[in-house]
């Protein structure tokens, strides 16, 4: 069996998101969450004379990737990191610019289908999660090495739990008489934590507690509020960059600085002129998010939350 099929991800709002990039002839694109190269084999499908970098924290990824890419030679560059390098990434490239700038944000059907990667809640499996599987902290040094408070803190802010409190007081409690080694082992704590109406009509208790600790564990929200805005700066005059996300913490993230970037201006509304100094950076053009099609969400239904937005540079702004 090859990588390519190992590594089995479907890619959500592929059209959507491809049209949203407006591709362009000699154009350089960035995939910043490269995963099983479905959105980036596009980008060079589409056109012939654009040039790819891909990157992603997964060494599986990068084996699938690179595999799936072979048939479009050196047009493809793939890189193991993070994308909140992408600076650095570009800059040894002797790159100052790019077309295009792509972000399929949050785990892939691939890491979640996986059983040991310890993404789901519905394997049994050591308490990993690590999107790079070469990192040292796991999964596990968060459960089991967390103060009740800081448990409490992602459970609420990253998980939006209501029951946060119980279920960070549960996890202290035992973990105290064993450590927590797999994600059964967590579910059942977490079921012991949630009353059992809720349990009966709220989906999978783990679901949110799962999404929080793997959060934390992989800094999503950091790097993507850190990195929006040096992607902005790195586009071409027209450039674009597109960012589908999954729950509502990314989205809100991502509508922010958009908006920010197309509205920088922190003068007081009452001041005639602007004197804050503070220019647009170009236009976000989905005010609106676009989602999936019902005919993508009946036949895909892990893309049933995906929102993509897309931000469009204009140098003549600045």
């Amino acid at each position: 069996m090859s990588e390519e099929i190992q590594f089995n991800h479907r890619s959500v709002l592929l059209n959507e998101t491809i049209d949203g990039l407006d591709i362009k002839p000699n154009g350089i694109y960035v995939d910043g969450t490269l995963g099983g190269a479905g959105h980036s084999s596009e980008i060079l499908k589409r056109e012939e004379t654009a040039k790819l970098i891909g990157i992603d924290q997964d060494p599986d990824a990068i084996k699938a990737a690179t595999e799936r890419l072979k048939p479009y030679g050196d047009r493809a560059v793939i890189v193991k990191s993070n994308y909140e390098n992408i600076k650095e990434i570009l800059k040894e490239r002797n790159i100052d610019k790019v077309d295009g700038i792509l972000l399929d944000l949050g785990v892939s059907s691939y890491q979640l289908d996986t059983p040991l990667r310890g993404f789901s809640y519905m394997n049994d499996a050591p308490l990993d999660m690590r999107m790079d599987t070469e990192s040292a902290r796991t999964a596990s040094d968060i459960v089991n090495g967390y103060s009740e408070n800081e448990l409490f803190r992602i459970i609420k802010d990253y998980g939006e739990d209501r029951f946060a409190k119980n279920i960070a007081k549960h996890i202290v409690a035992a973990r105290a008489v064993k450590k927590i080694e797999t994600t059964f082992e967590l579910n059942d704590i977490i079921r012991a934590s949630i009353p059992a109406k809720v349990r009966e009509t709220g989906g999978h208790p783990s679901k949110r507690t799962f999404q929080a600790i793997r959060i934390e564990l992989n800094r999503e929200l950091e790097v993507l509020s850190e990195s929006l805005d040096t992607m902005i700066d790195l586009l071409n005059d027209k450039g674009r960059l597109c960012i589908i996300t999954f729950h509502s913490l990314e989205d809100r993230i991502v509508k922010k600085a958009f908006n920010t970037a197309e509205n920088p201006c922190i003068c007081p509304p009452g001041f005639p002129v602007c004197v804050c100094g503070r220019k647009p950076k170009g236009k976000h053009l989905t005010k609106k998010a676009i989602t999936p099609s019902d005919v993508e969400m009946n036949d895909n239904p892990r893309s049933k939350s995906s929102k993509l937005r897309i931000f469009e540079r204009s140098v003549q702004m600045l």
